[in-house]
């Protein structure tokens, strides 16, 4: 349960904003989307103009899945360890991307069935367990399992804004990953599973045909039990995406705004504001990925990205590349003149 309450965004300071950008020496309204964004930052700083993004960090959850045995991804399980080793040693597809973009990683195992104790001990001070159950024959978590994966997520996002993060990234790891988040998709919004199943790591016709039979059989076994947020979670869910759901909750009642990743983020994100609609407005989307149920869950949670590039990779990779969109809307609330001052 979120020990703080979530306040929103202050109205004043997006208020604010928009006449500061309605009064610069540019067309109102010509900046399209930058200007919004420039307002949501400002409110959720609660000051106009905002301060620029320095502090900028994505937290990778890992785990694995128990779905993942089902044959439902075109990797193995064993390939989740080798991927936080990688992000570990700042090799991954997110290491890079961050790096070229000045956002910080961490990387955490929530529940990766292998043994990492070689690695930084603070990548498995939150480890929940080995593993989430197959969603198609039992329940991902245990009731003590959800309990603590919520808490390292809110305590994670806590921890990161009391240490001055100023935006917070929940990234994603685990084979099988994309599956459960479909199921949690298609369960929140009552969407069939053919419509919210994609290719995932890139998997063929004969995968993606089982990988919509897994769900399909994970809905059915959830039953009414779904259509309370917690117990969805738990049935249909995992540690790893439990723990970025209280993540996501985490950063809401610290203040801190969240910009979304692609299909598991955005799980996360629908599964959240089914528990706590006050999440919405601190979430801003980053990117479309190519994942059908995340821009159906885009659409029915009202958000629209920054960026589509057609990108699947998760991690957090493609809203750090909207990183720099969001600073830019930034940098132009704060350094654009106003036209009074120029005439």
């Amino acid at each position: 349960m979120l020990r703080r309450t979530i306040e929103p965004p202050d109205e004043a300071a997006i208020a604010a904003a928009r006449e500061l950008s309605a009064g610069q020496a540019k067309p109102p309204g010509s900046l399209g989307v930058l200007e919004d964004l420039a307002a949501w930052v400002a409110g959720c700083q609660r000051r106009c103009p905002p301060r620029q993004l320095e502090d900028v960090r994505v937290v990778v959850f890992a785990g694995d899945h128990g779905v993942a045995a089902s044959g439902v991804s075109a990797y193995p399980a064993e390939i989740t360890p080798a991927m936080v080793r990688g992000i570990a040693a700042g090799v991954a597809g997110v290491s890079a991307l961050a790096a070229a973009n000045g956002v910080r990683v961490d990387i955490v195992d929530i529940a990766v069935a292998a043994d990492l104790t070689d690695l930084d001990p603070a990548v498995g001070r939150f480890k929940v367990c080995s593993g989430s159950g197959s969603i198609e024959i039992q329940d991902a978590l245990t009731g003590d399992q959800l309990d603590a994966a919520l808490a390292a997520g809110e305590r994670i996002a806590t921890e990161a804004a009391t240490d001055g993060a100023q935006l917070l990234i929940a990234g994603d790891l685990g084979i099988g990953n994309t599956t459960v988040a479909a199921a949690l998709i298609a369960s929140t919004f009552g969407l069939p599973p053919a419509a919210v199943a994609g290719r995932g790591t890139g998997v063929d016709d004969v995968v993606l045909a089982r990988k919509v039979a897994v769900i399909q059989r994970a809905l059915v076994r959830a039953g009414r039990r779904a259509s309370d947020p917690r117990q969805r979670l738990r049935a249909l869910g995992s540690a790893d995406m439990a723990a970025g759901v209280g993540f996501l909750l985490g950063a809401a009642a610290a203040g801190v705004p969240v910009l979304l990743d692609g299909l598991i983020a955005v799980a996360e994100a629908s599964v959240a504001a089914s528990m706590h609609p006050e999440v919405r407005p601190w979430l801003w989307a980053g990117h479309r990925s190519s994942e059908p149920g995340q821009s159906l869950a885009l659409t029915r949670l009202g958000l629209e990205p920054l960026l589509d590039l057609r990108m699947r990779l998760g991690e957090g990779t493609g809203a750090v590349v909207a990183v720099p969109i969001v600073r830019a809307a930034v940098a132009a609330l704060r350094d654009i003149a106003q036209l009074s001052d120029l005439a």
